[in-house]
């Protein structure tokens, strides 16, 4: 907790009692200020809104391919299903980051450069298969019965899972959405890369991006602010659905 409240107690402190030595860490009244979180300004709030959109669509993806997948796996006899499951797990534990190069051509070769779908494909596959290993053990959970019902009652296996199965394991989406959603939203490296355009800068470039009136400056205060503002959405969609991630994670902790 230290490093966070450090950072919070910066973001609010002055120029000149950041600077100051001995280091103040109980600034007087006269010592805060938002002037930090102003200058930011409107600019911030595009970014805000350019990580919401890349992280909520690649989320959205992630979600709309690995739940099918996973209820395959899950429950679908299919050849050659355990090599699969194999290639996933491997693929879950490969560094993202070794496939920089290789994506790079790619972007390159499609001129996907300062387009959103350079950073969105990527998000969607780097986590694509530890969505598939976490929905499918939910899956794997439900009853049978109740699908055997359902086949009974004459739904199919797409309907069954759009009106039954997906509303059962809320929890389970819930808590690998918003896994994906926090990678897409503080991922540094490609969002460097492939976005150039300062107005499709995502949070995490955008705060690299600051700088002083020279090299030699540097503005700690902005630096605080926007670490903290950055952070804030990401805070407020965990607590909003605290009670669910909690249930999708101890109902994955528990065989049925």
């Amino acid at each position: 907790m230290a490093p966070i409240l450090w950072q919070i107690l910066t973001s609010f402190k002055t120029n000149e009692a950041i600077a100051s030595i001995p280091t103040i860490y109980f600034p007087s009244f006269n010592q805060l200020t938002l002037e930090h979180y102003i200058s930011l300004g409107l600019p911030f709030l595009q970014y805000v809104l350019n990580s919401a959109f890349v992280s909520f669509t690649s989320t959205l993806f992630c979600l709309a391919i690995g739940a099918p997948a996973a209820y395959t796996l899950a429950r679908l006899r299919i050849p050659g299903e355990n090599i699969i499951l194999a290639f996933v797990l491997i693929v879950t534990l490969f560094p993202y980051v070794l496939l920089f190069l290789g994506l790079l051509e790619v972007v390159k070769f499609f001129g996907l450069g300062n387009n959103y779908l350079a950073l969105i494909i990527p998000y969607t596959a780097i986590n694509l298969p530890l969505t598939i290993l976490v929905l499918r053990s939910f899956f794997q959970q439900l009853p049978k019965d109740l699908e055997d019902s359902a086949k009974v009652d004459g739904y199919n296996t797409v309907s069954m899972l759009l009106n039954i199965v997906l509303p059962m394991t809320t929890p389970a989406l819930i808590t690998t959405g918003i896994l994906t959603f926090i990678f897409a939203w503080n991922e540094f490296i490609f969002a460097l890369t492939f976005i150039t355009r300062e107005n499709l800068y995502t949070i995490p470039v955008a705060v690299a991006q600051l700088g002083g009136a020279s090299v030699y400056e540097i503005p700690y205060g902005p630096i605080a602010a926007a670490t903290i503002a950055g952070t804030l959405p990401l805070i407020i969609l965990v607590l909003i659905f605290q009670r669910r991630i909690v249930q999708g994670i101890t109902a994955g902790a528990v065989k049925g």
